[in-house]
């Protein structure tokens, strides 16, 4: 499987355009330290697809040198789009792909059903077929758009794809994950949060990162230092004191023998 990280950032990026805290200040300073928005590209055997829809996709397409058009003038390698969850730093990207001739969208139901309006905006543009993903569940938290909808499993989903497991919000850590993470040859998981009280301490939030839906790395990377494959990080908040690459946290982490994803990565599974 061939795979390329396309960014690695929560929901905002970094730097969120309204945002001054030391992440993003830190990253206008050092162009170098931006993230985009968490998204991989994959190549497998029936195509090319991109893990979440981003509202940076234009630009992570163009930064994928095998997901650029060509050779012809409209023919594009990028047959689809995978969904691990419905939340718009996820999904606001399939309104960039409008311009497509087809589009195969693969998710769990429920956000399937979420996503009808994406749906009917983008049916008049393309040919759009929706089919169900190889996933876990994760949690049950609903974006806010959702929040009358029902409680229903595969509001966010562990998304399992041969020898990877792709996971950028988690907020438990059910033990069929535990299975496929032990098979995996690598796993890249929830890093949004350094701590649980995090989100508090900084004032993004009142809650702190598991009732946002996230386990802390604190929580995680113990247990994810035992497993056989390859880890890595990703999903980080622009609070997550990993935004910075000098900060100690990534030795903390190096030591246990996890690493944090990085806009750009390539890895050959």
């Amino acid at each position: 499987m061939r795979l390329q990280v396309l960014g690695t950032a929560a929901g905002g990026g970094v730097p969120q355009w309204n945002c001054a805290c030391p992440g993003c200040s830190g990253a206008r300073a050092h162009p170098g330290h931006r993230r985009r928005h968490a998204s991989l590209a994959v190549q497998i055997d029936d195509g090319a697809y991109v893990i979440n829809a981003t509202p940076d996709i234009a630009d992570q397409i163009e930064s994928c040198a095998w997901l650029r058009p060509g050779p012809g003038p409209r023919e594009s390698p990028l047959k689809g789009v995978i969904l691990t969850d419905a939340e718009l730093d996820h999904t606001i990207g399939l309104l960039r792909l409008r311009e497509a001739d087809a589009l195969e969208v693969r998710s769990t139901p429920v956000v399937r059903h979420a996503l009808r309006p994406f749906a009917d905006l983008l049916r008049p543009y393309l040919q759009l077929t929706w089919t169900d993903a190889d996933t876990i569940p994760v949690s049950g938290k609903r974006p806010r758009y959702a929040a009358g909808s029902p409680e229903a499993t595969g509001w966010v989903s562990a998304l399992r794809l041969g020898p990877l497991v792709y996971v950028p919000a988690m907020g438990v850590w059910p033990d069929e994950l535990d299975e496929a993470f032990e098979q995996a040859a690598c796993v890249i998981v929830d890093g949004t949060f350094w701590d649980d009280e995090e989100p508090r301490r900084t004032g993004i939030s009142a809650k702190t990162a598991t009732q946002m839906g996230h386990l802390p790395i604190e929580a995680t990377m113990e247990r994810l230092s035992r497993l056989p494959g390859r880890r890595l990080y990703t999903h980080l908040n622009n609070t997550n004191p990993l935004v910075d690459p000098a900060a100690e946290q990534h030795k903390a982490l190096a030591e246990l023998g996890i690493e944090v994803a990085a806009d750009g990565m390539v890895i050959d599974l």
